[in-house]
């Protein structure tokens, strides 16, 4: 598969190896950013196909980028969002961003292995077409 033709996958995760790990070849095209703010940009400037996103980040948290992003334009609302944490989802902030910000998906970080995480990307990637 060429450059091209592969998925297209935004990681915005401020710890460098979190980001290396999810990084590493799962037949993605991978572009990163260490916060918010540069996460924001990157998906408007690269429009890629699904973002993972940390919501403890410094410059914006992952929270204030999706809702950046969703008030945007189309894509950005339409965008597949899956946020990657260490946050408790019943944190109100939390549920409030997740029922706000459709399609945003929520799985903590320590309760996932790479694979599976892959697996999720896969299956919210085959919903959007």
């Amino acid at each position: 598969m060429t450059e091209e033709n592969k998925t297209k996958i935004l990681i915005v995760e401020d710890e460098p190896v979190i980001s290396k790990v999810y990084s590493e070849d799962n037949g993605f095209l991978v572009v990163t950013a260490m916060n918010g703010k540069d996460g924001l940009e990157l998906a408007l400037s690269e429009k890629p196909d699904l973002i993972l996103l940390d919501i403890l980040m410094p410059v914006m948290d992952g929270l204030t980028m999706m809702d950046k992003l969703r008030s945007i334009n189309t894509y950005g609302k339409d965008v597949p969002i899956i946020l990657l944490t260490n946050l408790s989802p019943d944190e109100r902030k939390v549920t409030r961003a997740l029922t706000k910000n459709e399609p945003t998906y929520y799985l903590v970080k320590s309760d996932w292995k790479l694979s599976a995480v892959v697996e999720k990307i896969k299956e919210r990637l085959s919903h959007k077409q």
